[in-house]
């Protein structure tokens, strides 16, 4: 299936130089001047060896289907991470590293949909929103206005986001897990 250089996300598979690449990270640029453009850190599947891409809007790239099966995370032990298949109720492990940053983001019971090809898995997808709690943040300043400031936070499993003035300590958020950013309060 074709996709636009723009619709690349992380965790995506996509086929470039003749070779199955894994999506670790992308950027979104702007420039003044120019068209926008995605930067994407591409990981080989089967070397390991990592690529930096620019990707234009415009350009087409070969996403790979794989075949995605839901998984629930049970538990993390050491530097493995223990899922369970939700069909078969068999449990694959996964080293941190393939999951990458993103594992911070992984909860008890938290389904993920984990991606194969050929029965080898290649990556996971989050949940887009998590659930999470603020435990340490600035306080409260009387008079500041919301209007564009925003202070950092750091949330329950270690991330840093930066969240609007009026979020305190021990409030729940919504975060975006591609984005790594802060949506809005948790209801």
């Amino acid at each position: 299936m074709k996709i636009n250089g723009n619709e690349i996300r992380p965790s995506n598979v996509i086929e470039h130089q003749g070779r199955l690449w894994v999506v670790v990270k992308v950027n979104h640029v702007k420039p003044g001047k120019g068209g926008a453009y995605a930067q994407v850190e591409l990981k080989d599947i089967v070397s390991g060896t990592k690529l930096n891409e620019r990707f234009r809007s415009a350009e087409t790239v070969e996403r790979v289907r794989l075949e995605q099966k839901p998984h629930q995370f049970l538990y993390a032990q050491d530097d493995m991470l223990i899922f369970m298949d939700l069909e078969t109720y068999e449990q694959l492990e996964l080293s941190a590293d393939f999951v990458g940053e993103r594992a911070a983001f992984l909860q008890e019971g938290m389904t993920v949909e984990v991606e194969l090809y050929e029965g080898k898995p290649l990556g996971i997808s989050l949940p887009q929103q998590v659930v999470l709690k603020v435990v340490e943040t600035e306080p409260v300043v009387k008079g500041q206005t919301a209007a564009n400031s925003f202070k950092p936070a750091i949330l329950e499993n270690g991330i840093k986001v930066m969240v609007p003035p009026f979020i305190s300590a021990d409030e729940k958020i919504v975060v975006d897990t591609e984005e790594v950013s802060y949506l809005r309060r948790a209801e």
